[in-house]
């Protein structure tokens, strides 16, 4: 009996697959020969190529310039994100980055790399470069995410110097805000900006990284997504990548890198993975509109896209093809 029914499915599937190639078949009849061609044509891959979230000029260039040199995905990264994080000027990553509400600056990255390996610190003090101790838990530790004064002093342990993260601007910023200490969220670059950045070489290996000092006079211990595998960043080499900035507690709730590369796994583009994402985020938050979501995402062949809730969010693509600075489509117009 079972087998008298697997022999009748069977022939049931195959006379929907000869079916199906006579419609494919007819279809592509009555399309020109050169419209059948372009249909057909095999995706050309884009690499290398990089693309980091907001309008990072310098290291997207950093990044570009390690890449074009025939370096790997994981070193772009790294160093690409470095330029922000040691850049004074940028108020959300790395030295200079606005302070938790007791005045302390505490940073957040994540790097993961080809194979699926990742590294993680998260409410780091007083060392410039986060996203260099994350990839040193990676490569150095059995562990994936340190915290606090452990990362810290692991950091030390590696040869990181101490230094003193909060600028005079950022100071007198913090002073200011004591005045009336109210916290709220901006929709804006300023306030919770993050950079993550994602790369493939001339290998076809993809890697990515994310850098924050998170929202500006946050709760002291706070830790958004930026730094979560699978929330703020996930990468798999065989898929694409993707990463996220905005307001980064509704990003854990759905998991939303990873899910933007299962999204991708399943057939969608970069861009539809990514407007999917944040139309799940707003189902879950329907009517507010009172904070802001940017994805960006890549996918193995180096097809690019992006999605945030409010207008504003872009992102940087750099390939042989050009050095671009992208504006995405918004949930809200």
């Amino acid at each position: 009996m079972q087998r008298r029914k697997f022999l009748k499915n069977s022939g049931l599937t195959a006379a929907g697959l000869v079916t199906a190639s006579a419609v494919v078949s007819c279809k592509t009849e009555n399309k020109t020969e050169e419209e059948a061609v372009v249909a057909n044509a095999p995706v050309t891959p884009i690499k290398p190529i990089v693309v980091c979230t907001w309008n990072f000029y310098n290291a997207s260039e950093k990044a570009w310039e390690v890449l074009s040199k025939g370096g790997s995905s994981l070193d772009a990264v790294e160093q690409g994100v470095m330029v922000e994080e040691a850049d004074e000027k940028n108020e959300t990553v790395g030295k200079g980055g606005r302070p938790d509400r007791d005045g302390n600056v505490t940073l957040d990255a994540c790097i993961m790399d080809k194979d699926g390996n990742c590294g993680s610190v998260v409410y780091l003090q007083n060392i410039v470069h986060p996203v260099s101790v994350a990839r040193k838990v990676m490569e150095e530790t059995p562990h994936i995410i340190l915290a606090g004064k452990g990362a810290e002093k692991f950091a030390y342990e590696q040869g990181f110097k101490k230094e003193d993260l909060l600028t005079e601007s950022t100071r007198k910023q913090y002073e200011e805000w004591l005045k009336t200490s109210k916290y709220e969220t901006t929709i804006n670059i300023e306030n919770h900006d993050t950079i993550g950045m994602l790369a493939i070489d001339e290998n076809g290996d993809m890697a990515g990284a994310c850098t924050t000092s998170g929202m500006a006079y946050k709760v002291g211990g706070r830790i958004g997504d930026s730094p979560i595998i699978g929330a703020g960043l996930y990468v798999d080499n065989e898929v694409g990548g993707a990463t996220a900035t905005g307001v980064g507690e509704e990003v854990i709730r759905t998991v939303g890198s990873f899910l933007i590369v299962e999204l991708m796994r399943q057939g969608k583009s970069p861009q539809e993975a990514c407007e999917e994402g944040v139309k799940r985020i707003m189902k879950k938050n329907e009517g507010r509109k009172d904070f802001q979501i940017g994805f960006l995402a890549i996918n193995k062949n180096g097809e690019t896209g992006g999605y945030c809730v409010h207008p504003g969010f872009t992102y940087r693509e750099y390939s042989a093809n050009g050095h671009e600075n992208r504006e995405v489509k918004s949930f809200y117009n």
